[in-house]
């Protein structure tokens, strides 16, 4: 059973600055009490070290009808839907993970480096033709990993206006509860609706290939392309959008990549770390009794894992708060860890390697076209960034 008690702290969500995680966070210690949103006492975790330990540890349940929310009180505790594989455990999690590993292998996402390349290209050509200054998130940002998650999964690029307006309503934390399960709801007819549709005329795409494989029902492809989709496109735009509002603001760090193309792979992961825009907390609830940091952590009480600050731990990374795209970034916990690790890193990782190294080629005077405290921070949403960013060159 979960308890509830008085003046136990919630999660710190006001930013001093916008590419710091908010310092209290650090403050409360490795491993402290948290006042979930619904009034139910759990645990935020912020070690480094206890992020990885629980994320690999089967007694810390993932089930989406288990879960808290340190934001918001009104989560659904339904079993979860077949297919959601983000929301299961072991052994539902182990079958569609098994199914879809083989997508999204090293060499798999190699292969698609050319294509990327080429729409990369295409949208550079496209800011150009525009003339500065551009909003870099609607002319590059978000439709780069949008046009490749869509032609992965097979869906049509053509309806993207309303996929990107149903997964930002989703990912809102100030729109009405009815809005956002509208925006889900909308999202898994559209899914379901290209399912069948690609059971009557499949393509060279990866939801042709789960129909051709007879191991899902329609409901669990759905399921599976909505979060595919969704995740597909939201985090890498935001990490292309807010990764180059850091890099035009820290002119120092600037100048050692454009001196050296060649550390891009390593700028990507220092980013990643840096900047961690799944920024209010993976959750996950104790299924027994679990002594941590020496702390009993009694079954059913929720944990609220802040990525930002593990990968902000300095008992983990030499003068964490600084961004060095030189440094040894090796080990951040932004694409989470163990089963549910992220599916799509390499995917994400090449998308940003490709748009990074492009942009500032291409554009070697890119600069903001206004002031940095002028940039409109999604502090709103569930996955962090920028809403816009004017750019000039």
């Amino acid at each position: 059973m979960t308890e509830t008690l008085p003046d136990v702290p919630t999660i710190p969500q006001h930013r001093t600055t916008p590419l710091d995680p908010p310092p209290e966070l650090h403050d409360r210690g490795p491993l402290s009490r948290l006042a979930f949103a619904d009034g139910t006492v759990g645990w935020l975790v912020t070690s480094h070290k206890l992020t990885r330990a629980i994320l690999a540890d089967s007694r810390f349940s993932a089930r989406g009808e288990l879960r808290k929310s340190p934001i918001r009180d009104n989560l659904s505790d339904e079993p979860t839907k077949p297919g959601m594989f983000i929301a299961q455990d072991a052994p539902e999690h182990t079958r569609y993970r098994r199914l879809l590993t083989g997508q999204f292998t090293v060499r798999r996402m190699n292969q698609l480096i050319p294509r990327i390349q080429e729409i990369t290209n295409e949208h550079i050509e496209g800011m150009r033709r525009h003339g500065p200054p551009v909003d870099l998130v609607q002319e590059f940002a978000l439709p780069i990993p949008s046009l490749v998650i869509c032609e992965l999964l097979g869906v049509p690029y053509d309806d993207r206006a309303r996929f990107q307006r149903d997964s930002s309503n989703m990912l809102s934390l100030s729109k009405p509860i009815e809005e956002v399960r509208a925006a889900v709801e909308s999202v898994e007819g559209y899914m379901l609706d290209l399912v069948k549709a690609k059971r009557e005329q499949p393509g060279d795409d990866l939801m042709s290939g789960l129909v051709q494989l007879n191991e899902l029902t329609d409901e669990e492809m759905s399921n599976i392309g909505f979060l595919l989709l969704v995740a597909g496109h939201e985090t890498t735009a935001n990490m292309l959008a807010l990764g180059t509002y850091t890099l035009l603001t820290n002119p120092d760090q600037l100048a050692v990549l454009r001196s050296d193309e060649s550390l891009v792979d390593n700028a990507v992961e220092e980013l990643l770390r840096y900047l961690t825009i799944v920024h209010f907390g993976t959750t996950r609830t104790a299924l027994e009794d679990v002594e941590l940091d020496g702390q009993l952590i009694k079954a059913g009480e929720p944990l609220a894992i802040s990525l930002p600050a593990a990968n902000r731990d300095p008992m983990r990374f030499v003068d964490a708060d600084r961004l060095a795209l030189n440094g040894t970034p090796t080990g951040h916990v932004a694409f989470g860890h163990g089963i549910h690790q992220c599916l799509g890193q390499q995917l994400a990782r090449i998308e940003m390697r490709i748009g990074f190294a492009t942009l500032l080629r291409e554009f070697p005077t890119l600069r903001l076209a206004i002031e940095p405290q002028d940039v409109p921070m999604r502090e709103d949403m569930a996955i962090y960034g920028v809403h816009s960013l004017p750019v000039a060159w």
